[in-house]
């Protein structure tokens, strides 16, 4: 059972404001996957979850450490937030020894490499990729600098935790 829902944010305090209301949302035992491009706001995304979950900040991409655990400031679930880019299958994940029991794990990129559970989200963020008249921010040094676009999001809703919908 699946529960499809649609969101655009704007711009990345909008991303950001998404993130707070999602991470209100979970708690212990729930796995999110993001799957979008580089610079497409999954990192940002992941900071507003942490701010609505009340975990210990600053939640910054996890990119030279994998994965980096953020503790609950206010006794809830902590998140751990995972950047899955570099491992090469699901093995790795489990090297990782991730508590995706007493946690809420964030996965950048972890579609085919985190094994889905009873239930979990699966968040796909579209951004445009540019055209004659804007830049391509892959083409960018620094994304600091890329256009401000909106961005749709699918979220998906697996499982019976989420058949009365996410946000909804």
């Amino acid at each position: 059972m699946s529960v499809v829902e649609q969101f655009t944010a704007g711009d990345p305090d909008a991303m950001h404001d998404l993130g707070i209301r999602l991470g209100a949302v979970l708690a212990a035992g729930d796995l999110v996957i993001l799957t979008g491009p580089l610079g497409a706001g999954k990192t940002t995304l992941t900071r507003g979850i942490g701010e609505g979950l009340g975990v210990r900040g600053p939640v910054q991409s996890p990119t030279v450490v994998i994965a980096r655990t953020h503790p609950s400031l206010v006794g809830a679930a902590p998140l751990v937030h995972v950047d899955a880019y570099r491992l090469a299958d699901a093995s790795e994940v489990e090297d990782l020894d991730l508590d995706f029991d007493g946690s809420v794990v964030v996965a950048e990129w972890g579609a085919g490499l985190v094994d889905a559970r009873d239930s979990w989200l699966d968040v796909v963020i579209d951004r445009p990729l540019g055209g004659d008249d804007a830049s391509d921010a892959d083409d960018l040094e620094d994304y600091a600098e890329a256009p401000v676009e909106p961005r749709t999001l699918t979220v998906t809703g697996h499982g019976p935790r989420w058949q009365n919908g996410v946000l909804a």
